[in-house]
């Protein structure tokens, strides 16, 4: 019967059948969902697996989350790494120092801060009268070494980021001193530059989070150590002020 029909149409002239356009409107729109349901089905597997891996690491304890980041392959540094770079220091700590990724000397013996930053980082902790692994624990935004020392890449961090929020869950510190622009953009969500974070008292939670310059950065400009003293200044008079409000 549609042969003959066709036959006929073509006889006449009317052929090809055109659609009508609600019917072409309505074919086009089942595509579309069909592949919106296609793309679903292809990333819900992806974030449900992202979802599962936070909520296992932010039940973890100290010896669950050391032994995950030892074992991490979330992302491609854990192809070039030596070893992961945990983080040092009191874990119940009131100062929480965060930088951005291990160095070459950091990804050899697996701790942070070691190398000639890592020195200076030292002195800048005694002249607030503080000591590496006495109320202050040191870690970094990634574990891994990026390679030839580069910023971590923003998929990178994000990776490592439930590794480092479980470790401020367990720390409970009540500072946080961002070491870096790096460690400042990431635990802020922020884009600005360090120039314009520093000297403010900004937050992760409910966490006050005070913005300084790295220490590697700091061995290249020694113009600007000054700065650094001023901010360290200012988390000493923060920390003094929280100290007294908890009394």
């Amino acid at each position: 019967m549609k042969d003959r029909r066709k036959a006929v149409l073509q006889e006449l002239g009317l052929i090809p059948v055109w659609r009508h356009k609600e019917e072409a409107t309505l074919t086009k729109c089942e595509s579309d969902v069909n592949q919106a349901v296609e793309t679903t089905q292809m990333t819900e597997p992806d974030e449900k697996r992202s979802d599962d891996r936070s909520a296992r690491i932010a039940r973890m304890d100290w010896a669950a989350l050391k032994a995950s980041v030892a074992s991490c392959t979330a992302c491609p540094l854990s192809q070039s790494r030596t070893q992961t770079v945990f983080g040092v220091g009191d874990e119940q700590a009131d100062w929480l120092f965060i930088g951005e990724g291990p160095g070459a000397k950091e990804d050899e013996l697996g701790e942070p801060f070691v190398g000639q930053a890592g020195k200076l980082l030292d002195n800048m902790l005694m002249s607030i009268q503080l000591r590496r692994g006495e109320r202050v624990y040191i870690t970094n935004i990634v574990k891994c070494r990026p390679p030839n020392n580069r910023n971590p890449e923003s998929f990178e961090a994000e990776q490592c980021h439930p590794y480092l929020a479980r470790q401020i869950v367990l720390i409970k510190p009540k500072l946080i001193v961002a070491l870096g622009k790096v460690a400042a953009q990431n635990l802020l969500h922020s884009s600005e530059s360090i120039a314009s974070l520093r000297g403010k008292l900004h937050y992760y939670e409910t966490i006050p989070v005070i913005v300084t310059y790295h220490p590697a950065y700091l061995l290249r400009s020694l113009a600007d150590k000054a700065k650094a003293w001023e901010d360290l200044c200012f988390a000493r008079e923060t920390m003094q002020s929280l100290s007294v409000h908890s009394a």
